[in-house]
C-alpha cells in the first residue's frame, strides 16, 4: 500500500515535532512520536541503544544542561517497504548553549499504530567527517 499524501505529512510533522518537546524538556510528550518500548540507539555517542520512552527520558534529563538548546530538522526522506513499515532518514543540525553546533543523521523506523504513526526505532550518528555515510 503505497503512503497517501496525509501519511507523509503525518510522518514528516512526526519527525519534526521531536526538537520542539525535547528543547522545553517535554519528555512526557515523547509518547506523541513513540512507541512505548521504542529502541534510541545513540551508540554512536557513547549512550548505547536506550529502550523505552522512560530510558530516553532518564538520559535527557541526566544530560541537563549539556543538551543542545535546539534541534531542528530537515532534509527528510520517506521509503515504504512491502510490509507497511516506513524508514525515514532526516538529518538534524544541534545548537548548543555557547553557540556551536553539530550535524546528525537520523534513521528511523515508523510504523502505523492504533494512536497514529510512531517511531519504533531511532538511530543517531554524528556527522562529523564530509563525503561519507
Amino acid at each position: 500500500m503505497a503512503l497517501t499524501t496525509d501519511d507523509r505529512i503525518a510522518i514528516a510533522d512526526l519527525i519534526s515535532l521531536h526538537g520542539h518537546l525535547v528543547d522545553r524538556g517535554d519528555f512526557a510528550g515523547l509518547a506523541a512520536l513513540f512507541t512505548e518500548q521504542v529502541v534510541y540507539d545513540v551508540s554512536a555517542f557513547g549512550g548505547g541503544a536506550l529502550v523505552g520512552l522512560a530510558a530516553i527520558r532518564d538520559a535527557g534529563t541526566a544530560l541537563a544542561d549539556a543538551n543542545p538548546v535546539a534541534h531542528h530538522v530537515t532534509n527528510i526522506v520517506l521509503r515504504e517497504t512491502a510490509d507497511g513499515v516506513v524508514h525515514a532518514l532526516s538529518k538534524g543540525l544541534g545548537v548548543m548553549a555557547d553557540g556551536s553546533t553539530g550535524s546528525v543523521t537520523y534513521d528511523d523506523t515508523v510504523e502505523r499504530t492504533a494512536a497514529g504513526w510512531r517511531i519504533t526505532h531511532r538511530i543517531v550518528r554524528p556527522r562529523r567527517t564530509p563525503l561519507r555515510d
